[in-house]
């Protein structure tokens, strides 16, 4: 599979490993000429091309770039593409947003309103590129489970086989108004579990209280 990777932070390169090393073909993107990813493209072993040519090289897009900053790009830039949202709301990164303090909507429900013509898919928000490079291993020897959700079925199922490709479980969380019960600070954010304790985290998900902040990193 061709794996788009718009955003070449610590997610998107940990996620550019992982495809490289289960047999597909990764390109990291970002806002500045490819050159400035040499080096880093060398090591992985990926491809590297302007954010802009991604969409139109690639099978399924990873869009894992600060939150605002998805809206900056244009809305068609996504059309007829499975797109993973990996994004998070950090209200001290990316300023309050009313409509999310409020619970009014979900992150990726924000992403999919504003490119309607991808097919969005939350994923890969709720762990830590550390924990990508060098996974967990669980207590009981299980796999570690991760959760999705989107509101179409055929885009889901290729993101459970690509998860399992990367070596994970998958716990499919429903639709896209549902993506709030692995948003930052809720019981499944990074978090390693297997899939019926991701199973329970998601529903003792309540969507008026957070942990703690930072309570999730190790």
């Amino acid at each position: 599979m061709r794996i788009g990777i718009i955003g070449a932070g610590n997610i998107g390169q940990a996620l550019a490993r992982l495809a490289v090393a289960n047999g597909h073909i990764a390109t990291l993107g970002n806002s500045r000429d490819p050159e400035t990813l040499r080096d880093i493209v060398a090591e992985i072993g990926c491809r590297a091309e302007a954010a802009a040519d991604i969409p139109s090289s690639s099978d399924i897009v990873v869009l894992t770039v600060p939150f605002t900053a998805a809206f900056e790009l244009a809305p068609h830039f996504l059309d007829r593409r499975i797109v993973i949202d990996t994004n998070n709301y950090y209200p001290d990164r990316d300023g309050k947003i009313a409509a999310l303090d409020r619970r009014e909507t979900t992150t990726s429900q924000m992403i999919a309103n504003h490119f309607p013509g991808a097919t969005i898919v939350k994923a890969f928000n709720a762990i830590l590129a550390k924990d990508l490079v060098s996974p967990v291993t669980l207590p009981n020897g299980a796999r570690r489970a991760l959760p999705i959700a989107g509101d179409d079925a055929a885009a889901k199922a290729t993101l459970i086989a690509l998860q399992a490709d990367f070596g994970y479980d998958t716990v499919d969380a429903g639709s896209l108004a549902e993506s709030w019960r692995f948003e930052r600070a809720k019981p499944a954010y990074c978090i390693p579990l297997d899939k019926d304790g991701l199973i329970s985290a998601l529903a003792a998900a309540e969507r008026d209280k957070e942990l703690p902040e930072g309570s999730w990193r190790r």
